[in-house]
């Protein structure tokens, strides 16, 4: 089910992996498997979720290209109680967190919590780095056509402009 028009209890959650896991598994792989740990958080249900797509790194670096996409929640949850669940989630599928913008098996980050606006404590919300990245840009689109910024009030097609140089392209639906 695809609603257009964000509600309190929408929760939009990033979606990233550009290494396999120690067990082996693919960056594209541990996306999948991530969608259901979040599909099995307490008091949240998942809506809808993206295309996948392949994006450059942001900041540009040697590391291997990302798999991204975003899922769509429906729930009320604490931010800081859901970026906890998100930090669980990335330590399972082996993420170590050393420097900032290193390689990873796993990366969560909570885009918008509905309409929730908050410098602090974190999570900071809306995702202060969201409307500047194509790879969150266009999955939110997939999922979210009609999202505005609360921030700014601007929709997402306002911000795709600013965005038009990152290198990201859809990857092929997948033939389960």
């Amino acid at each position: 089910m695809l609603q257009s028009a964000p509600a309190l209890n929408d929760i939009t959650i990033a979606v990233g992996a550009n290494l396999p896991r120690e067990s082996g598994e693919t960056a594209a792989e541990t996306c999948l498997w991530a969608v259901d740990r979040l599909a099995r958080l307490p008091g949240l249900s998942v809506v809808a979720v993206s295309r996948w797509y392949e994006s450059a790194p942001v900041p540009p670096s040697g590391q291997p290209p990302y798999v991204n996409g975003v899922v769509r929640l429906s729930g009320q949850v604490d931010p800081a109680w859901l970026l906890a669940r998100l930090h669980d989630i990335e330590a399972e599928a082996g993420r170590r967190r050393t420097v900032v913008n290193a390689a990873r098996p796993l990366d969560l980050d909570i885009i918008t919590m509905g309409d929730l606006v908050r410098a602090a404590p974190d999570p900071v919300l809306p995702h202060p780095r969201a409307t500047g990245r194509a790879f969150v840009l266009l999955p939110l689109r997939d999922v979210m056509p009609d999202w505005r910024d609360p921030v700014t009030g601007r929709g997402i097609d306002a911000f795709l402009p600013a965005v038009a140089g990152q290198e990201i392209t859809p990857m092929p639906a997948r033939a389960d």
